[in-house]
């Protein structure tokens, strides 16, 4: 890919909200697909009461909207700010009590599993029904909406062509992997325990093909010979596929 046309790809700009300043990507075909859409505030005409508490608004008790939910609160019910990096906020937003929690517990995944993503990690790749591996560097594209593998061929695969994603496990029977289908469709069975992640398995599509692709990544060793880098991008690409899954209902 071309400077050019990775600049444009990653290309944001800051623009101005009911809400406040969101810093958005320049195209709207590049945003993340971990990205939430602004909700429709419900209309004041709409709320005449808290829609926590059931207070009834009027000049001393004022009405709020929640950034994430868009329902209308009482200060009480809805005072909290806190960073919403899902729909790009540059700065923390006033939040209901209920969107609160969800958007501080997703703040571990943008502080920290997100930015092990992006680093990338060693793998061995096996393509389709291939006997031999290529050793590759695999990551989260910067705007995250790309899987790149860099060794020495290059791909990128779009997260949402991707149509099953399996976490491979050591110290799990067979069948008990995590799989996601869709990466949104089928919650993991488990959660891993004292299992250690081994690598993923994967099935996409290409842009125009209708044949499904698989690839499966092995936790490869880095420079100290350790294949603790691979494990801990494969743990935070478990919890970037559970959070595709749980936005389904947001």
């Amino acid at each position: 890919m071309s400077s050019e046309v990775a600049a444009r790809r990653d290309a944001k700009k800051l623009v101005r909200s009911p809400s406040g300043l969101r810093m958005v990507p320049e195209h709207r075909a590049f945003g993340s697909p971990f990205g939430l859409e602004e909700p429709q505030w419900v209309p004041d005409k709409e709320c005449p009461r808290c829609m926590q508490c059931d207070t009834k608004f009027d000049f001393i008790t004022r009405k709020h909207h929640c950034r994430r939910c868009g329902r209308c609160f009482c200060d009480r019910c809805c005072s909290q700010k806190v960073a919403l990096p899902r729909m790009c906020f540059v700065d923390p937003v006033r939040q209901c009590a209920e969107c609160a929690l969800v958007s501080q517990r997703e703040a571990e995944f943008y502080d920290k599993q997100l930015k092990v993503l992006i680093s990338g990690a060693p793998f061995l790749v096996t393509f389709g029904k291939s006997e031999t591996s290529e050793a590759m560097v695999c990551r989260l594209s910067n705007n995250q909406r790309f899987l790149v593998l860099d060794g020495d061929s290059h791909y990128e695969i779009e997260i949402t062509h991707i149509s099953t994603m399996q976490i491979l496990t050591e110290g799990l029977p067979p069948g008990e992997t995590d799989t996601y289908t869709s990466l949104l469709e089928s919650l993991p069975a488990s959660e891993g325990g004292s299992a250690r992640a081994s690598g993923m398995l994967l099935q996409y599509t290409m842009p125009g093909a209708e044949s499904v692709t698989q690839l499966k990544l092995t936790a490869g060793e880095d420079a100290n010979a350790s294949k603790r880098p691979a494990t801990t991008w494969l743990v935070a690409m478990h919890k970037a596929a559970k959070l595709l899954y749980e936005s389904r209902d947001q």
